[in-house]
């Protein structure tokens, strides 16, 4: 059965860890030893008892079972210093101290539906494997592949599975055919990095799953500094094997401006790997790195677009207080578009801006130029659709939305995007839609306060008085602090009458 603790659940069956219903990756060591700490929570577990339980009895170094300790903590938003979850007996062991309640076992998922393949070469990249024997090295291999999703995103003639659909395979021994099938895509890229001292070695391969053939190959052996040319010299060749013509014809190059600095660019992708981990403390520990890498390189156009997009997303989950995250958020967009004009992130950071800041055509234009220079951005696509959706155009913000969706179909943000597809439906006064949309995102992200707040609204609007009581006894719990008058400032609407509309639903849900 289920362990339920805090607002984690760990489900042995499935091997999985869910912070808030979104999915924890976790290395399957971590896993075991979490699940072991929980299973004895009644006692201190020994050294002994963890390298029996988890390395099956084979002796490995005290830095390795630190590391997977540490590894452990941060999966639970714990620390060795606070020790709230996992705590540290001196000369005795561990022992896990969190309230722990056994649920019901979850019913059987169904089996995802495969996804049809687009009319454009479709292709996903996986999370490259980190060979450096260091976990605390995961951030750098991570980076290695975020960078080609990026490169083969900004190709419009390509259809790419954004980053974080492709790494829920992180760790998990998966066949081709299945990732394929799950992504709705026919080209699967896989590697491997290990760095060492000042040279990195990295290995790349393309996959056609439609035909199982290795299209290509290849292993580059580099100094440390050459990272970035290798990840142009993967990209091109994932290009000219699939689209040879097109190659030739458009003499392809990575478009993108590399950052003056690699300590800069090392202190973003540590960040990237907090940011997509979608919890408040992560965010506050990216938005620590990225002003660290702006310090180092203060024109890194991505660590400030990432940056002003990280406070904009805080004050959208309630994390932040908008009037607290507005200044923030438009001085680093800002300055992310004086850095580098060329960068999606700068573009989708003043989009949010300008969406909050209730200059509708303004957030329109800055997420389209974002969507032109990477069409597969499935973060701007989604925030497009609720810049729309504001500005009253319900129907092209449904569309963005299930858009944002199919390019990154298991994404932890997925449910936000079903949040902003629910409340769409809610304009076009199609309540029972909207409400399984809302319910859909709510099951992925019990956190999301704009689902929560479609719900009430459109059970508000279809007459279904316990179902509205229910959501709005939920959303109090998201959002004390929600009335009738915080929707009316704060929501951006942009036309009264649909703003009347929505305030409506609520005073029918019986919000005052």
């Amino acid at each position: 059965m289920p362990f339920q603790f805090e607002d984690f659940v760990l489900d042995p069956e499935r091997r999985e860890l869910r912070c808030a219903g979104q999915l924890v990756a976790l290395e399957p060591q971590v896993f075991d030893l979490i699940d072991y700490l929980i299973r004895h929570r009644d006692r201190v577990v020994s050294r002994d008892d963890l390298l029996d339980a988890v390395w099956n009895g084979r002796v490995v170094s005290e830095s390795t079972l630190a590391s997977r300790i540490n590894s452990a903590r941060r999966a639970l938003n714990d620390s060795g210093e606070e020790q709230r979850l996992i705590r540290t007996v001196a000369r005795k062991g561990l022992r896990f101290v969190g309230t722990v309640e056994q649920t019901a076992a979850s019913p059987p998922r169904p089996a995802p539906a495969n996804l049809p393949l687009p009319d454009r070469p479709s292709i996903a990249v996986l999370p490259f494997t980190n060979l450096s024997g260091e976990p605390e090295q995961e951030y750098f291999s991570d980076g290695i592949s975020e960078d080609i999703i990026t490169a083969l995103s900004k190709l419009r003639w390509f259809f790419v599975i954004a980053r974080n659909s492709s790494f829920i395979y992180k760790g998990k021994a998966v066949h081709m055919k299945q990732v394929a099938e799950e992504l709705g895509v026919r080209y699967v890229v896989e590697g491997s990095v290990r760095k060492g001292g000042d040279r990195v070695r990295i290995a790349a391969q393309l996959n056609d799953v439609a035909t199982g053939t290795h299209l290509w190959a290849e292993r580059y052996d580099r100094e440390l500094a050459d990272v970035f040319a290798v990840q142009d010299e993967i990209t091109e060749s994932i290009v000219a094997a699939i689209e040879p013509k097109l190659y030739a014809a458009e003499s392809f190059r990575a478009q993108r401006k590399p950052p003056d600095s690699l300590d800069a660019w090392d202190l973003v992708m540590r960040a990237l790997s907090h940011y997509w981990r979608v919890t408040r403390q992560d965010h506050v520990v990216a938005q620590a790195l990225l002003e660290k890498a702006i310090t180092i390189d203060p024109n890194y156009g991505q660590a400030l677009g990432v940056l002003a997009t990280s406070y904009m997303f805080a004050a959208h989950m309630g994390w932040l207080d908008m009037a607290t995250a507005m200044p923030l958020a438009e001085r680093a967009a800002l300055a992310a578009i004086r850095a580098d004009l060329e960068d999606p992130w700068a573009h989708n950071a003043l989009g949010h801006v300008y969406l909050f800041a209730r200059r509708f055509e303004e957030s329109l234009a800055e997420f389209e130029a974002a969507l032109r220079l990477n069409p597969n951005f499935a973060l701007a696509q989604g925030y497009y659709g609720l810049s729309l959706s504001y500005s009253g155009r319900w129907e092209d913000a449904d569309k963005a939305a299930r858009r944002a969706l199919r390019l990154s179909p298991r994404d932890p943000y997925a449910g936000v995007y079903s949040g902003i597809a629910a409340y769409a439906q809610f304009l076009g006064e199609n309540y029972d839609e909207a409400m399984r949309l809302a319910r859909d995102a709510l099951r992925q992200r019990n956190d999301f306060v704009g689902a929560h707040r479609v719900l009430t609204a459109a059970a508000g609007m279809a007459g279904q008085r316990e179902a509205a009581s229910t959501a709005l006894r939920e959303l109090r719990r998201a959002q004390p602090n929600v009335s009738l008058a915080w929707i009316a400032e704060h929501m951006p609407i942009k036309d009264d009458g649909e703003r009347e509309h929505y305030l409506e639903g609520f005073r029918r849900a019986g919000l005052k």
